[in-house]
Formats: structure tokens, C-alpha cells, sequence
């Protein structure tokens, strides 16, 4: 069992899917009549998170720019203090390591949660704006209630990959998947993956994801993000702490067929997660810089395009040079490949020179085949 368990981790020893499941895998996701995929508009998610700082008008503000920025969707937390963790203080409950140093977690969510009183009303506001909201459940009973507020898909969190009961419980509601992989081996993606397939969940998307706040650039790895569709079948994108909008927009010629960013109304603002996360005016330049990336990278194409036409008479072709009388040879002081390019095409110099002129021609003739004797 233990050598099992290490090639799982390893992520050596990666699964192929049965044939019973792939008939049932996707490659993309729906979320509201929305088709999320390669080829598709990228889907952008602003993060709430904890940027609310407990005032639901902040709530709502922050809604209302995330629609005004471009994100198709918001994106809450749905727990409490107690369904995440236990009210505890010794030494195993102290945050260690990040941001938070020194913070009892139990105190810290008590701090981050958003008031499950608040998430249908804050469903209804989004609704009314065009955006989809929806929410990363963290414990079963989390589930059920956004089950009854009917959001149109889940999200689960980096920290959730191992916990199996939950995804199962998740992937039973069949709505789409987006899941998170920071900090995930190969291996435990895949069981979570398995998981969620073989419960009846068979949309699923995975993000690629770097579990620090902020992440460093450099530990971005954005190469993972092909590698994940090729491993999975299933859609891709980026859950993105790094700092700016390079790092996202980057991804885009990865892949990403989603960029979630944690979103708040001023980095300024006391909340534990306001420090790293994306200004509305960042927002919206980062949503407007996507678009044009999507626009850039087309499709696979070596037609000429209707603006490059007109540039076609710019290529080099072959003039005469000087003067040629009739009846003289063609030498090399006579001919060039030369811009414009009305004339022959540059390869047929070679079978140019030598042959006579049947007419005499000024400098700055284009050469053409009824010309030559």
C-alpha cells in the first residue's frame, strides 16, 4: 500500500481514463448557456473573498464593479468559522508561513467568511446585473444551502482537492466544476478528478493554481496549463495570485479558457485578502487586455488575410535596372530582385540572364515572360 500511495503522489503512475468514462468526459463546461472551452471567450471570475470586510453594502459595491470592470462572474466563499475548523489555540491551529503569520485560523475565518444571510440576496443583485455568481463550499452543509439558492456551478478551493467526501458530495448536485490544483501533486488531481467523474460529474474544468499570496511570478508555471488539458480532457485556466495582470493575460496563449482573480474595491482596505487582490480600474484593463490576446491568437491559418492584399505589391520582384536595348543580353547589371513586386517572381533570375530582350526597355521595367526573346 505504501508504494501505491507513493506512485499516486508521484503522479507517475497517472490513471487512463476507462473507456465507460470517457464517453462521458467534456471538454468544456456550461455555465448558464455559457460554453467555456478552448475557442470560446475567456471566462473571467472576480473573487470576493473576504474584501467585503463584513458590510454587505461593500458586498454589493463590489458586485456592481466586478460587472462594470468586464468579469462574467463573482465568486464567493461559502462557510463559517466552524464548519472549516474548530475554535482551538494550540499550536496546530496558529497560521504559520504566510500572510496571516501568527493568526489563529478560527479566528481568521471568523474575520473572512461572508454571512450566509447575505449570499442569496447577493445572488439576486448579480442576477439582475448579467453576471453569474456561485461559490466554493468548504463543508457538505455548505453544499445543500447553495443548492437551495440554485447557483449554476461550484467551485473548489486548492485546500479542498484531498478532501474526497466533499467532492463527492459536490459532483452529486451535477452542476459544472471548477477546481482549483494548488499544491496538488499529479496524482492527487487525478483521484480528485476520478472522484467527481465517477460520482456523475462530467464537467468539470481545473485551474491551474500557485497556493501563496502573492504567488511569485516565477513560480507561475503557466506550461502546466496545456499539460492539464492534454491529462485531463477537460478545459483549463488560471487561478492567479501573482500580483498584476501579466501573469493572466499570459495564460491566455496557454490556453486558459478561465482567469479567476481576487477582486476589491482598494488594496488599501483592512480585509486579509485585500493586499493581493485586483483594483477595479486593474480589473477592467486586464479584461480589456484578454479580450485583444483572444482576438491575436486566432486560429492556425497561412492565408492572406484581406489587409495584408495590398501589401503583396511590396515584395520584391524582378526590374530591369538599366537600360537594355532590343536584341541585347540580359547580365546581371540589367536585372535585380527589386521592390515592388510587379514583376517575375525572384526565382527565375537565373534562367533571366543570358536570354536577349525582344524590345528595348527603359530602367525601371517590371521583367515579364513576353518581353524576353
Amino acid at each position: 500500500m505504501k508504494n501505491a500511495k507513493s506512485s499516486l503522489d508521484s503522479g507517475l503512475n497517472l490513471k487512463l481514463e476507462t473507456s465507460d468514462a470517457r464517453m462521458n468526459m467534456k471538454n468544456y463546461i456550461t455555465i448558464n448557456n455559457r460554453k467555456i472551452s478552448t475557442g470560446h471567450p475567456v471566462y473571467i471570475i472576480a473573487e470576493m473573498s473576504a474584501n467585503h470586510n463584513q458590510d454587505f453594502g461593500q458586498a454589493v459595491k463590489i458586485i456592481e464593479a466586478a460587472k462594470e470592470a468586464g468579469a462574467d462572474a463573482v465568486k464567493l466563499q461559502t462557510y463559517t468559522p466552524d464548519t472549516i475548523t474548530i475554535n482551538c489555540d494550540n499550536e496546530y491551529f496558529r497560521i504559520k508561513g504566510t500572510i496571516w503569520e501568527g493568526k489563529n485560523l478560527y479566528d481568521l475565518y471568523g474575520e473572512a467568511y461572508t454571512p450566509w444571510k447575505w449570499q442569496s440576496k447577493l445572488k439576486e443583485i448579480a442576477d439582475n446585473l448579467g453576471l453569474d455568481l456561485f461559490s466554493t463550499p468548504f463543508d457538505p452543509t455548505a453544499v445543500d444551502f447553495l443548492e437551495k439558492m440554485n447557483v449554476p456551478a461550484y467551485k473548489i478551493a486548492s485546500f479542498e482537492v484531498t478532501d474526497i467526501p466533499l467532492l463527492r458530495k459536490i459532483a452529486q448536485t451535477g452542476k459544472p466544476i471548477i477546481m482549483s490544483t494548488g499544491m496538488a501533486t499529479l496524482g492527487e488531481i487525478d483521484e480528485a478528478v476520478q472522484t467527481i467523474r465517477n460520482t456523475g460529474g462530467n464537467q468539470i474544468a481545473l485551474l491551474k493554481c500557485t497556493s501563496a499570496y502573492p504567488a511569485p511570478v516565477e513560480e507561475a508555471n503557466l506550461k502546466t496549463i496545456p499539460h492539464l488539458a492534454q491529462a485531463f480532457g477537460s478545459p483549463t485556466g488560471l487561478s492567479d495570485h501573482t500580483m498584476g495582470s501579466t501573469v493572466a493575460i499570459a495564460s491566455v496563449a496557454q490556453g486558459a479558457s478561465i482567469i479567476e482573480k481576487h477582486f476589491t474595491l482598494s488594496r488599501s482596505g483592512p480585509g486579509p485578502d485585500s493586499s493581493f487582490s485586483m483594483e477595479p480600474k486593474e480589473f477592467k484593463e486586464m479584461v480589456n487586455a484578454i479580450r485583444i490576446v483572444e482576438k491575436a491568437l486566432g486560429t492556425v491559418r497561412y492565408e492572406v488575410t484581406e489587409k495584408e492584399k495590398a501589401s503583396r505589391v511590396f515584395r520584391k520582384s524582378l526590374f530591369v535596372v538599366k537600360d537594355i536595348n532590343a536584341g541585347e543580353r540580359f547580365t546581371p547589371d540589367h536585372v535585380r530582385a527589386i521592390r515592388p513586386g510587379n514583376g517575375l517572381h525572384p526565382r527565375h533570375i537565373e534562367n533571366i540572364i543570358g536570354r536577349t530582350a525582344k524590345r528595348e526597355i527603359r530602367r525601371g521595367s517590371p521583367l515579364s515572360w513576353d518581353i524576353l526573346g
